[in-house]
């Protein structure tokens, strides 16, 4: 008896949790200067997601991030100095890039990102500071992007070679 009752119950909670999604579509359209006089609004209304359960992948209209280089060789420092390097990048794609956010593996690598969109054509750059203190020999520190690209994350490298500083 119990179980025809949470049947009952569950039925139309069911049904109703998979109805079609009643929330306004994303502003994929827009040129950037339209999205910032569109006044305060989240980064998820202005992204579009080329990945959906229900269509097939769409990597045409979309943001592509195109990088002048994605591996940049710091040569050998001395342990202790901060490297400093500038990825410049083109947006390639028919959107406004948005990018989210860059992160590294570690704290001593802290890259910095546009917050603005990018319109489509135009260009920007990633800055990424690797401090090499308690960091010895061979590095390689991955910046990760995510934006409204596909797939929605790049992949940068800051490599190099760090000598160690003598002990007293």
């Amino acid at each position: 008896m119990l179980r025809q009752f949470l049947i009952l119950i569950s039925l139309p909670l069911l049904v109703w949790s998979c109805a079609e999604n009643s929330q306004p579509e994303a502003i994929s359209e827009k040129t950037v200067e339209e999205i910032k006089e569109a006044g305060p609004i989240k980064n998820s209304d202005i992204i579009r997601n080329p990945v959906s359960a229900n269509q097939p992948v769409d990597t045409v209209n979309v943001a592509k991030m195109i990088f002048e280089e994605v591996q940049y060789d710091f040569g050998e420092v001395n342990e202790g100095e901060v490297v400093e390097h500038k990825f410049t990048f083109t947006n390639e794609g028919k959107v406004p890039l948005i990018i989210s956010g860059a992160r590294s593996t570690c704290g001593c690598t802290v890259p910095e990102w546009p917050k603005d969109p990018i319109a489509p054509g135009e260009g920007g750059e990633i800055s990424v500071r690797f401090n090499t203190k308690n960091k010895k020999n061979k590095q390689t520190k991955p910046v990760t992007i995510t934006a409204n690209t596909y797939p929605a994350t790049t992949r940068v490298h800051v490599t190099g070679f760090v000598k160690p500083t003598e002990e007293e």
